[in-house]
């Protein structure tokens, strides 16, 4: 019998259990309308990349990385942000939220609106600060739902880049 976690973390990843519901996940019509938010957050080679995918390939989650977002938007010559994305990060600043969300809003409608059953969403990289945050509440309240952040917290020596730096020393 799992505890209370376990339920809701299986509950979560859209895995049906006798004990959590007599109707699958994906029988309820409500959670079809919105999207099932994870956010993924750490350090720069913490390993969100690599545990997005494993996450990804067993449980069928879309990684959504808001940086990669941001700089296809800024590459697109057709963008109506993509001059005000470039300012933002040639200056070193966060862009405004109100993009950013509009761009993961954006890429979470096109990926359900091909298949209704895509509806949980890994969404790496964002919130950064607590601006991103409220502004997602805004914005988002009643249109997601956001089950929990992973987050990953790991030391120079643990992370994906602990040999890179190593390296250059």
């Amino acid at each position: 019998m799992l505890n209370r976690c376990g339920r809701r973390l299986l509950h979560v990843l859209g895995l049906s259990f006798p004990l959590l519901t007599r109707r699958p996940l994906f029988l309820c019509p409500h959670r079809l309308m919105k999207p099932l938010v994870v956010f993924v957050l750490g350090g720069p080679g913490a390993g969100k990349g690599t545990q997005c995918a494993r996450i990804v390939e067993k449980y069928g989650y879309t990684h959504l990385s808001a940086g990669e977002l941001l700089r296809d938007e800024r590459k697109n010559p057709d963008s109506q942000y993509g001059e005000l994305i470039e300012k933002y990060i040639k200056d070193g600043k966060i862009v405004p939220v109100e993009i950013t969300i509009s761009l993961l809003k954006r890429e979470m409608d096109q990926t359900m609106a091909a298949n209704a059953q895509k509806n949980k969403f890994l969404i790496d990289g964002f919130p950064r600060n607590q601006d991103n945050l409220q502004g997602w509440n805004k914005t988002m309240d009643g249109k997601a739902d956001v089950s929990f952040v992973l987050f990953f917290d790991c030391n120079n020596e643990n992370s994906d880049l602990s040999s890179v730096n190593k390296a250059n020393y």
